[in-house]
């Protein structure tokens, strides 16, 4: 049985002696290896189960530590980390050869983020070398929110988990890019695109849905539970599926004609920020319950909910 806990210590021994631990962030828990040694990273890929085409975000505890990660900082970039970090935003920024290639899957550029947690933050400068850490979970299932879900999946593969609590922010990091100076968004995440574009200006979304990503948490098929997703609009799901054993996954309301046992609710206040914190974890809680298919509610497309829909959508196409 894994360890669960708070000790620093011990997660910064593992980690220097080229063993994973999970870590908690903001967003969601990690599967964190030493980023500048490839056996680490080799780990995590195995661990994960994850294909080598898709690259991996590195966490660093500074600017000033990703300053020699990275070739240059472009200077809208380097505001954004200065106004922002530590926070859920990820920089694409074209990396130095220390980096090795496996983390960026050979491409030119690396993602890299300050991330917002005390206890990541703690062991984070403690340590020598930058963590590479996606998210903590068989490739292309449902991003872990607490402790509890590294360890019903991963448990008897790590030695350790950090348990800093339930993630506050409950989906992964915004992703931007800085190809020709252009900003562009990448991945939604939990970092507000409106905050972004009044900081530096416009921005273009580039969401790619192809098996050849630019960035993480691009691929069309991501973040699925094992039960069949289907997203739109509850009364016609209900009645298109009124054959099959359902459960329902509701933003702020559940619906009359269904079993309200059958039924999770993300925000009852219809809080996109509390949809977003509960969002993976319901999903998970849905497919462990005795039904045939998911039938989600898209919630209003608009700033996270961008990015909730964008993780319903993704959890859809498998």
């Amino acid at each position: 049985m894994v360890e669960i806990g708070k000790d620093i210590a011990k997660a910064k021994e593992l980690l220097e002696h080229g063993e994973l631990v999970a870590i908690p962030t903001e967003t969601v828990y990690g599967l964190a290896g030493n980023a500048l040694d490839p056996n680490s990273v080799l780990k995590i890929f195995k661990v994960k189960n994850r294909p080598h085409f898709d690259p991996l975000i590195v966490h660093v505890s500074s600017l000033d530590q990703a300053r020699k990660l990275v070739e240059k900082i472009p200077e809208k970039a380097e505001k954004l980390a200065q106004l922002f970090w530590p926070a859920p935003l990820t920089l694409l920024l074209k990396r130095k050869s220390i980096i090795p290639d496996l983390i960026t899957s050979g491409m030119d550029t690396v993602g890299i983020r300050c991330p917002d947690h005390p206890l990541t933050q703690s062991l984070l400068q403690t340590l020598e070398f930058p963590l590479a850490a996606p998210s903590a979970n068989p490739f292309g299932y449902v991003s872990p929110t607490s402790a509890a879900h590294v360890n019903d999946q991963l448990g008897l593969q790590l030695k350790y988990i950090l348990d800093g609590g339930e993630c506050r922010v409950g989906i992964e990091s915004t992703i931007i890019g800085f190809e020709n100076d252009q900003p562009t968004i990448y991945r939604l995440g939990g970092f507000s695109i409106a905050l972004i574009e009044k900081t530096i200006g416009p921005v273009s979304v580039e969401l790619n849905t192809s098996s050849n990503p630019k960035a993480p948490g691009q691929l069309k098929s991501h973040y699925a539970p094992k039960k069949k997703v289907v997203v739109g609009k509850l009364n016609e799901l209900v009645n298109k599926y009124s054959n099959a054993k359902i459960g329902v996954l509701a933003f702020s309301k559940k619906i009359e004609s269904v079993n309200p046992d059958q039924q999770l609710v993300l925000s009852q206040t219809g809080s996109l920020d509390e949809a977003a914190q509960h969002l993976f974890a319901t999903l998970r809680e849905l497919d462990k319950r005795d039904i045939d298919i998911i039938l989600a509610e898209a919630v209003p497309d608009i700033e996270l909910g961008k990015a909730i829909n964008d993780r319903l959508n993704r959890a859809a196409a498998s």
